[in-house]
């Protein structure tokens, strides 16, 4: 008896060994990936999405926000509970393979009837009107992974957990691209509002002038008043600028996971170099940089592993239980041993035979499924590759307009000096003075909303090609 149940296990422990793989796996779309970004074709494999975040963004004051939010941004703090639940779920799949073991202890006295069968016997032989029963066993069920049910449920878990990590990154990429672009916006606003303020200084001296050259009759009470409008325009603009910089300020301050309050900044916007590593590598390095798209790769594995554990269900399911303690219909011989042990070993196959359509439908359904994570990952990389040709195009473009641009305001800046000495030695008009003002303004406005441009097409590239997690 000994001897056939070892054959028995070992057979069993030989099948599942050898456990079929009941569907192929569908794998990653090699296509869908283009060589190139655009019309050239790069061998460069390098990209600046290698560099660590602390690398790429060198303003102390920026990396100090950024150390904030990661520590205390709430969406950070979700992702890294959602990682630490599935850690768990992977934990208790990796026993799945394992057999369940429940330990029993009971002790039950029932009064049959005096009229039955078992009322008599008890009577007749133990002397009493009750029969006691006490037990403590060890039960055992195993179910056997023929088919890899089991270890799907593993793989789903466990790219389940993977699909946090890269949740985490994604968020994390967010969070360092966000704080970044706000922050090169407040050093935006406050230029903006260094010009204004420098505009406004301006348009009272051309104001005195113009209300002196009055008083001598040399200009009208128009002249005066669009003067006057002028340097209310410029009033108006610096009162909006420090609103601007409140709110961008509060922005910051939640987005770093505090109540809004100023932000330390040490560097104005003219100091804040641009990062000249530009080089954005090979398309098909965003299937392992970008979270994203590593994360839909995950959910066509999990797909697949849905797939093969509906496909099981078609096949028969092997369950062993076995169960063995002490047993006595006395108290005081429960544990009076060898004479009340007792063992049992039960092997059963259980093969679905019509189940209104029920283990068909869930296959079906998970090849669906599973051709939409195909779809979806198609998408996904699509989009990938839209973003990082997006953003190289603004970076080429940019620079070229913010070199156009610095010229423009070098000639206005040089205009304005004129027109101010021709009005003094009266061989300009003062419309020429307010309208070079005015330009000049709207240039140097222009030329600091260009360089944050630039800063920010530089976030964009960075994001897009999966930087900013490491």
């Amino acid at each position: 008896m000994k001897l056939s149940i070892i054959y028995l296990l070992t057979g069993i422990l030989a099948v599942a060994l050898q456990a079929c793989k009941v569907s192929k796996d569908l794998p990653v779309p090699k296509d869908s990936v283009p060589l190139a970004y655009g019309d050239s074709l790069s061998r460069d494999t390098s990209s600046m999405a290698d560099q660590p975040w602390k690398i790429f963004f060198v303003d102390a004051s920026l990396q100090k926000l950024v150390d904030s939010a990661l520590l205390k941004n709430h969406n950070m703090q979700l992702a890294l509970k959602n990682i630490e639940s599935a850690r768990q779920s992977l934990k208790q799949a990796r026993l799945g393979w394992l057999p369940q073991l429940n330990l029993n202890i009971g002790a039950a006295s029932t009064i049959p009837s005096k009229n039955s069968l078992n009322g008599s016997l008890t009577e007749q032989f133990l002397g009493t009107n009750h029969i006691e029963d006490f037990t403590a066993n060890v039960g055992l069920s195993w179910e056997i992974d023929i088919w890899g049910k089991i270890r799907n449920q593993k793989k789903v878990a466990l790219s389940a957990y993977l699909q946090t990590g890269e949740a985490r990154k994604a968020i994390q990429t967010a969070i360092v691209s966000a704080v970044a672009s706000g922050f090169y916006n407040l050093l935006l606003l406050d230029e903006q509002l260094h010009i204004a303020q420098k505009n406004l200084a301006l348009n009272d001296s051309t104001l005195q002038v113009i209300r002196f050259q009055q008083s001598a009759g040399q200009v009208t009470l128009l002249a005066v008043q669009q003067a006057e409008a002028q340097q209310l325009s410029a009033a108006q603009l610096v009162s909006a600028l420090e609103q601007n910089i409140r709110l961008q300020e509060n922005a910051l301050s939640i987005l770093a996971g505090r109540f809004p309050g100023k932000i330390e900044r040490a560097n104005g916007l003219r100091v804040i170099a641009l990062n000249g590593n530009l080089s954005s590598g090979v398309p098909s390095h965003l299937l392992s940089r970008r979270p994203d798209v590593k994360a839909q790769e995950l959910a066509l594995d999990i797909q697949n592993a849905r797939v093969g554990i509906a496909k099981a269900g078609f096949y028969p399911t092997l369950q062993i239980t076995a169960s063995g303690g002490l047993n006595a219909y006395k108290a005081t011989n429960w544990f009076s041993v060898p004479a009340s042990l007792f063992g049992n070993l039960a092997g059963g196959l259980t093969q679905p035979l019509f189940q209104h359509r029920r283990i068909k439908t869930q296959y079906e359904l998970a090849k669906l499924d599973r051709e939409k994570a195909v779809i979806q990952f198609r998408q996904t990389v699509l989009v990938a590759v839209g973003e990082v040709s997006d953003a190289l195009v603004k970076v080429e473009k940019l620079d070229e307009q913010q070199r156009i641009a610095t010229k423009r305001v070098a000639i206005l800046q040089q205009a304005t000096q004129n027109a101010v000495l021709l009005f003094k030695s009266g061989m300009a008009n003062y419309l020429e003075v307010i309208g070079t003002q005015s330009s000049i303004l709207q240039s140097e406005l222009d030329q600091a909303a260009l360089k944050y441009g630039q800063l920010n097409a530089r976030i964009d590239l960075y994001r897009a090609l999966g930087g900013g997690w490491k």
